[in-house]
């Protein structure tokens, strides 16, 4: 799939409106604890710019259930947001419509920003409302999406805005796309995914689409207490999906018709109670004491998952291998996170993770920065492993005999 990107778009002078994910987290006393997001912003703002744009931010934040909320207003986050773009000034407009903020928007300076108010503080954002993404695009002259982690959404600011002003991927959006596109659509074999995580109801579409694509998966976390449940193994007192066995076992048939080999642990870490510096042991996963829950994967089975990542060529990352927030059990996640950014920084492997409390796992592990990709942006990730077809993706496609 190509996208319309900024590659050949001429924007002196002209407003455009970047659509950002400035949905940041914030603490109780309202600062900013995470600027990843915003930081991802600077290739695509930094070549407006310099090229004499004016440009409109405009992003949600929070909740607000389509009025207007002080919490959650954007204001609350502008010096931050100049800081991390670098820029000398942020106008900050109070709204997201209307003549008035079109007239401010005229008047900055070439290579201007300005921060709009949340887009979310009207009930017609949500709704994919038309009318609303009028309003939207009679403020600007041309629409940048740099927010794959809200592509997902049929929203007014994502899907609707597209078909009335000529609209491009920014830089950010861009890469992420042809970074999965890696992984899925254009990998260098063997192709392995590591899937971790709670639950396999949440994930199922996702395997059930990566046992096609992959030469390998990898199952950790309370998932896979499920899947060993479906092959009758005694998993104690632990967590695992009594309802989703039927499904874990047609993952696991799939994956030998097809010849995706399907690994789960062989041993594990396990303890009585979950709570930190509890007493803890490594068994055998035919060996789990009937009071006992897992909460890690064990050494024999850290080997064997980074036997294949070291075996691999491309890595799939998405969910933790134990419950990693409390330690010791945050070892598996990180001995096999740490094989991979290492093999990735030499070069002998392209890894892409994200989705979920992955980002936390791998910062936890100290691995994070190893990787050559790692998504922030959830559930849009998810869907485009599952292979749906995002439509703020959908909406940036070129079309047949379309100039660049």
């Amino acid at each position: 799939m190509k996208l319309r990107t900024m590659d050949s778009i001429e924007v002196s002078e002209k407003i455009v409106l970047l659509r950002c994910d400035l949905n940041v987290p914030v603490s109780e006393n309202g600062e900013i604890t995470d600027t990843s997001r915003i930081e991802r912003l600077l290739p695509t703002v930094s070549q407006l710019s310099s090229k004499g744009a004016k440009i409109a931010l405009l992003s949600h934040f929070g909740r607000p259930a389509g009025k207007y909320d002080e919490q959650f207003s954007l204001n609350n986050l502008s010096d931050v947001i100049a800081e991390v773009l670098q820029a000398d000034e942020i106008t900050v407009i109070p709204d997201c419509i209307g003549k008035v903020t079109r007239n401010v928007l005229e008047d900055l300076p070439k290579g201007g920003i300005a921060l709009l108010e949340n887009v979310r503080f009207y009930p017609g954002e949500e709704k994919n409302d038309i009318a609303f993404s009028k309003s939207l695009s009679e403020i600007a002259d041309i629409y940048i999406n740099d927010a794959f982690s809200v592509s997902h959404r049929r929203h007014a600011s994502i899907d609707a805005i597209t078909k009335l002003l000529p609209s491009y991927a920014g830089r950010a959006l861009q890469f992420e796309v042809e970074m999965l596109d890696k992984v899925l659509k254009k990998s260098n074999p063997p192709v392995l995914a590591i899937i971790g995580g709670s639950k396999v109801s949440t994930k199922l579409g996702l395997l059930d689409n990566l046992v096609e694509k992959m030469e390998t998966i990898a199952i950790g976390g309370g998932m896979a207490n499920t899947f060993l449940a479906a092959k009758n193994t005694n998993i104690g007192s632990s967590f695992f999906e009594e309802t989703m066995i039927n499904d874990a076992k047609s993952i696991i048939k799939k994956s030998e018709k097809i010849g995706c080999q399907f690994l789960l642990p062989v041993d594990v870490v396990v303890a009585n109670k979950l709570e930190s510096g509890v007493k803890s042991k490594i068994v055998d996963i035919d060996k789990v004491p009937k009071n006992s829950m897992i909460l890690d994967i064990g050494p024999k089975t850290v080997e064997l998952f980074t036997g294949a990542i070291v075996s691999s060529k491309t890595l799939l990352w998405n969910g933790p291998l134990g419950v990693f927030e409390v330690p010791p059990f945050d070892q598996g996640t990180s001995n096999c996170a740490l094989t991979a950014a290492m093999l990735s920084r030499s070069g002998g492997l392209i890894s892409v993770a994200g989705g979920g409390d992955t980002i936390a796992a791998l910062n936890n592990a100290g691995a994070a920065g190893g990787f050559s990709y790692v998504s922030a942006a959830g559930g849009a990730f998810l869907e485009w492993i599952e292979g749906k077809i995002l439509p703020g993706i959908i909406a940036l496609r070129e079309k047949e005999g379309e100039r660049k």
